[in-house]
């Protein structure tokens, strides 16, 4: 006569092990913000998310690109377009929109994709609100860009140097490359990059292995071998 023994009950703790690891799994899941990606170069490339506007203590400073930054003049600042793009910015609660030449890196905020100059922000009218939902699309880019692009991961900006070169050690020990590149401004702030990657998605990768271990982390583009 064959016999059928009862399945054995699970523990009680290894119930609760396995509950308490689901919620987990869901509070991660919720937690975590959706990314941004980044548009191409080429030209009908689009990026929607929340412009921001720029001007004093910058007005009259260097900018990323080398230029002397002019707020009334139609320029912005993004993180991995290359400088001389032209970029067409629409405000998508008012419908106004602007045309503008990157020139500048940033902003450096969660979620935002673009920094205007004052007159651009004034053209689509978010002087007021200092952001807006928009939609940016490259419209034109310079006749020649570099053969290769290489990009880094922004972790940290600082006013004093030394607190800039800690982070720089830190990162340099867990992730192999790391340089500090100063930001003209009033006081100038010291940006701490990691990495030299050769493609945005590889730079992305690197930056949510940072955000696990550091936090805040922004892919930009290396502009130059000093950035």
């Amino acid at each position: 006569m064959r016999v059928t023994l009862p399945s054995p009950r699970p523990s009680r703790r290894r119930l609760l092990t396995a509950l308490a690891a689901v919620i987990l799994s869901f509070a991660g899941c919720a937690k975590k913000k959706p990314r941004i990606p980044a548009p191409a170069a080429r030209v009908g490339s689009t990026q929607v998310g929340i412009a921001s506007w720029y001007g004093h203590p910058y007005h009259g400073r260097r900018t990323a690109s080398g230029e002397v930054y002019d707020m009334e003049k139609l320029t912005a600042a993004h993180r991995t377009l290359p400088f001389g793009v032209w970029v067409r910015i629409r405000n998508l609660s008012n419908g106004h929109s602007v045309e503008v030449r990157i020139n500048d890196r940033g902003p450096f905020v969660e979620g935002r994709i673009v920094d205007l100059s004052r007159a651009a922000a004034r053209a689509v009218q978010m002087i007021g609100p200092g952001t807006a939902k928009v939609r940016l699309e490259v419209i034109a880019a310079p006749a020649s860009l570099p053969a290769l692009a290489f990009f880094a991961v922004q972790v940290g900006a600082f006013r004093e140097r030394s607190n800039a070169e800690a982070l720089r050690r830190t990162m340099q020990r867990r992730h192999g490359t790391a340089r500090l590149v100063l930001r003209d401004g009033d006081p100038p702030l010291w940006r701490v990059l990691v990495g030299q990657e050769p493609s945005f998605e590889h730079a992305a990768a690197l930056a949510e292995r940072i955000r696990l271990d550091s936090g805040s982390a922004f892919v930009v583009r290396l502009d130059d071998a000093s950035s």
